[in-house]
């Protein structure tokens, strides 16, 4: 299976240094990755439980439970060859877009992801889903393809697309395996939404004269904490 895109990085004539790929990271993408990472290696050593770490909306607004907001997007399950995959997918795309639509624009990039989140969040309590790191991961492979139209990518070497379909062939492969794709949609839907709100909404506005050109602005102190807050930076197009 092939899905393009750049080199991960990390080899040289000595072999692969784990630790020179693994600070070529940016910095968002390497926390969130560090995060996957050491939760589910707390898991493995029965340092946490994953019955802590999952989505239930009672616990976390009744009991105080609070930080299953967060860890319901950590934990991707033990170790295993379905974990690396989500380890690829993750670091790779979410990296992509980092490096890439999102360089210089730290805070638009967590203000994304928090877009993700709460849309999420706010979607998980109607259909029962209790870990939501498979759907922001794929929100991002959502984005990532809709702003790199024109790259090809390929699927067993059987045929090529390009990589705005990249989710969908992720989908439908899912479906032949048998998996449940209940997660995939939620990401291609929230992926979608921010795609318009962030890319297709300003063009429209742009044109037909509105007031508010940007919903998905981050606010100055996003912009302070992410160190990308210019002043009178921040008002340009």
């Amino acid at each position: 299976m092939d899905f393009g895109g750049a080199a991960i990085g990390g080899f040289d004539n000595g072999g692969f240094d784990f630790m020179s790929w693994y600070m070529d990271i940016p910095v968002i993408s390497r926390l969130y990755f560090t995060g996957a990472f050491l939760t589910t290696a707390g898991c493995a050593l029965d340092i946490i439980s994953p019955f802590s770490l999952y989505f239930n909306f009672d616990l976390i607004f009744f009991q105080g439970q609070i930080w299953r907001l967060i860890t319901t997007y950590l934990f991707f399950g033990m170790f295993s060859i379905d974990f690396l995959f989500h380890m690829y997918f993750l670091v790779r795309y979410c990296r992509m877009l980092e490096e890439g639509d999102f360089r210089g624009r730290t805070a638009n990039f967590v203000m994304m992801i928090m877009f993700g989140v709460i849309f999420m969040t706010a979607v998980a309590p109607f259909v029962s889903v209790h870990f939501l790191g498979s759907s922001l991961t794929f929100m991002m492979v959502y984005v990532w393809g809709r702003r790199n139209e024109d790259i090809r990518m390929s699927f067993l070497g059987v045929f090529t697309f390009n990589a705005p379909y990249l989710p969908w062939v992720m989908l439908t492969f899912s479906m032949l395996l048998g998996n449940g794709v209940l997660m995939d949609a939620i990401g291609i839907i929230v992926g979608h939404t921010y795609y318009f709100l962030e890319y297709v909404y300003p063009a429209v506005a742009e044109i037909r004269g509105w007031r508010r050109k940007k919903i998905l602005e981050p606010p100055r102190i996003l912009h302070w904490i992410c160190g990308t807050y210019h002043g009178q930076d921040l008002h340009r197009d």
